[in-house]
């Protein structure tokens, strides 16, 4: 992960519906190979951060689908309103939705391999600094029996429950030979369906975690905002990156 330099900032105007966003996230990184080999073709991917609030949507992670209980967990999420998918990147089930935003940040690097675990160490650093900036008290590190266990996760302990821990952020990678994808989702308002459509899920799987790790950043900061998050989160960046808004060469 290169900081000081310059990054494309493309704000999506709104989905594109849940499985194409999730495509499109692939697409761009894929682009990484055009610019590997001439970073002014108009159709490559050079440095870029793409946000967005997603449709109700549940990514699968590749090892949920081999369950037993796969089938009936996608029809739980459907039957809950959300797209049950399966992202290409590692970690179990995460939900988000329109209270929610997803934060694609995009690099071409010829060794997209060697940085990896440092990513989610910076990257939880980094969401921890934008709540913070929100009022929201965020901490980084794991939750017992959250929803897909992550070392670095992004999360608070709600106000007058010092026993409650709840997930904020879900990290996510992947790489090919050209560049790295890293995909944040964080949840800021109205965590009860996310936690809902998880509770169903989790239980179609088989998979144990506890239900009081989901939910959302309003719930510990009640009237915090969708549009004051993703600015927190823009002038974070602000902090170790240009930032040069504008739209992606695949997507002009």
């Amino acid at each position: 992960m290169s900081e000081a330099g310059s990054l494309l900032l493309y704000r999506q105007p709104e989905s594109l519906g849940a499985s194409r966003d999730l495509d499109l996230a692939i697409e761009l990184l894929r682009g990484t190979r055009r610019y590997a080999q001439d970073p002014h073709d108009p159709l490559a991917t050079g440095p870029m951060l793409r946000i967005y609030q997603p449709l109700p949507t549940v990514a699968f992670g590749q090892r949920d689908q081999k369950l037993p209980g796969f089938r009936a967990a996608v029809e739980a999420c459907a039957d809950n309103g959300f797209a049950p998918l399966v992202r290409r990147a590692g970690g179990r089930a995460a939900a988000y939705h329109g209270g929610s935003l997803v934060i694609d940040h995009i690099e071409p690097d010829p060794d997209p391999i060697r940085e990896s675990q440092d990513r989610f160490r910076a990257f939880g650093a980094l969401f921890v600094e934008a709540l913070q900036r929100c009022g929201v008290d965020a901490l980084l590190g794991p939750i017992p029996a959250e929803y897909c266990y992550g070392e670095h996760s992004v999360h608070a302990v709600m106000p007058g429950e010092p026993d409650v821990r709840i997930k904020l952020v879900g990290t996510a990678q992947r790489q090919v030979g050209s560049g790295w994808l890293f995909s944040t989702s964080v949840v800021v308002e109205d965590g009860a369906p996310i936690r809902r459509v998880l509770t169903e899920a989790y239980d179609a799987l088989g998979l144990e975690w506890d239900p009081l790790t989901a939910g959302a950043a309003a719930d510990l900061l009640p009237g915090l905002t969708i549009s004051e998050v993703e600015q927190a989160v823009v002038d974070t960046y602000r902090r170790h990156w240009e930032l040069r808004p504008g739209t992606p060469g695949p997507l002009g």
